[in-house]
């Protein structure tokens, strides 16, 4: 876990860059589809979302965390069979991402981020995008 300083031109600055997001949407597709089968499974995805967007274990919270999921997964499988696809993972995920630029503002904050979390991810654009202009 690290610690990093992120706002909104972190997150939206990664979101822009169209083949890099692309590419960590495919990867993190990838990471959690074990079976191969190219679609997500509630199951699948709750485990999934939760190693991609930090959250901690608190079990006081896992029935709201469980009830969150429920509303993510139903509001993005679309074709209502069940799974998400891939396209509907990008969907979800650029969606995650966008509220979350929202919700952090403007002004930096410090937050802990598990290594392969989206929001590390975005970090790490960022300061690859920092050097390249040095």
């Amino acid at each position: 876990m690290s610690v990093a300083k992120v706002n909104s031109s972190t997150v939206m600055g990664f979101i822009q860059d169209t083949k890099k997001f692309n590419n960590c949407i495919n990867e993190c597709f990838e990471m959690l589809d074990i079976d191969g089968n190219g679609m997500l499974s509630r199951e699948l995805l709750y485990g999934g979302l939760h190693k991609l967007l930090s959250l901690e274990n608190n079990t006081n919270q896992e029935e709201e965390i469980n009830n969150l999921y429920e509303v993510i997964f139903k509001r993005f499988d679309k074709d209502e069979k069940g799974f998400i696809d891939r396209m509907e993972f990008e969907s979800l995920i650029r969606e995650l991402m966008l509220a979350m630029a929202r919700g952090i503002g403007d002004l930096p904050v410090l937050v802990a981020l598990e290594e392969h979390s989206l929001l590390m991810k975005a970090v790490q654009h960022e300061v690859a995008s920092l050097k390249e202009e040095t």
